[in-house]
């Protein structure tokens, strides 16, 4: 089942949760209410979801001038896209890992960690990037920005149902305890549903992402070595903000609370192993781009034990 088909069946699926929540514990009054004020919350972040996740997060915009070969790859990238240039960010954050955002591909934006940068090596760099650019060409943001509303509006549902007008029940042929169990698992299964889409999205911009840069294999390293170079790195601004774990392309969140039974992304195996395959079908990557004699990567071995600043 390929992932755009995957995708549509969850959200139908998703919708379909939506309104039998309504009828059980919501009735219609309940239901427009919740979702009228579920989508104006949604609109407002589709609007400035890019300008609140780059700041939440502390990125700082960086230009051509600062990191010249990265701009270079990141503009060799979108061409082989077939999308414009996004703008380019980085996070001060020791722990390896990027994430894109943005409404449409004329307004995204890629923001990159430093420790990437760091201590990867320019063809995973290059993996991770295509990755990204794979979520901007998919317009992955407004997929998951509409199962955001549909999940909020059940929320919504769940918490305020009672209040109006279906507290006795002659809607919900299970009666009070039906309506009761409702409140606590309608929320659960949404959030789960949500959590399927988001991995399906992520599978989909791993294979588009390897076909970006032409190297699978690349793509899978930087994988392996983003999950192997995690440990022991807390990225801070993500666990002040877990619901924003999903942008990123592997999971920040350290796993102190529940965050492997709820995560957003695949195992990061799996992802590799399916990466692995694509490789089989593919012919050899492409060469890799001469070095830039000065600039950031003007050596072509990793970074492990630099830690100066790669792009000035």
């Amino acid at each position: 089942m390929s992932g755009y088909l995957k995708t549509a069946i969850l959200l139908a699926g998703l919708t379909a949760l939506f309104v039998g929540v309504g009828f059980m514990i919501g009735g219609q009054q309940g239901m427009v209410i919740a979702f009228l004020f579920a989508c104006g919350m949604n609109v407002f972040a589709w609007w400035n979801s890019d300008r609140m996740l780059l700041r939440m997060h502390n990125a700082q915009p960086i230009g051509p001038n600062d990191a010249p070969r990265l701009f270079q790859m990141t503009q060799q990238l979108a061409r082989n896209a077939g999308i414009p240039m996004p703008a380019l960010y980085v996070i001060h954050e020791d722990q390896p890992n990027a994430f894109a955002t943005g409404r449409s591909p004329d307004r995204a934006a890629v923001a990159l960690n430093t420790g990437l940068l760091d201590m990867m090596p320019e063809r995973e760099v290059a993996g991770v990037i295509a990755h990204e650019l794979a979520h901007i060409r998919n317009r992955d943001t407004l997929i998951m920005t509409m199962t955001a509303t549909i999940a909020g509006a059940i929320g919504m549902l769940a918490q305020f149902g009672f209040l109006f007008g279906r507290g006795d029940n002659r809607q919900n042929p299970f009666g009070l305890i039906g309506s009761l169990l409702m409140i606590v698992l309608a929320p659960l299964a949404a959030m789960v549903v949500q959590m399927a889409i988001s991995r399906s999205r992520e599978y989909e911009a791993d294979r588009v992402g390897a076909e970006i840069a032409g190297d699978p294999e690349g793509l899978a390293s930087a994988l392996l070595h983003l999950e192997g170079y995690k440990a022991g790195r807390v990225n801070q601004a993500a666990e002040a903000n877990p619901a924003t774990a999903h942008m990123f392309i592997i999971n920040p969140l350290s796993g102190l609370r529940m965050d492997g039974l709820f995560s957003t992304h695949p195992k990061t195996e799996n992802r590799v192993a399916a990466l692995r395959a694509l490789a089989g079908s593919m012919g050899p990557p492409p060469a890799p781009p001469r070095p830039a004699t000065t600039g950031p990567w003007s050596s072509p071995t990793p970074r492990t034990s630099q830690r100066r600043n790669p792009w000035g």
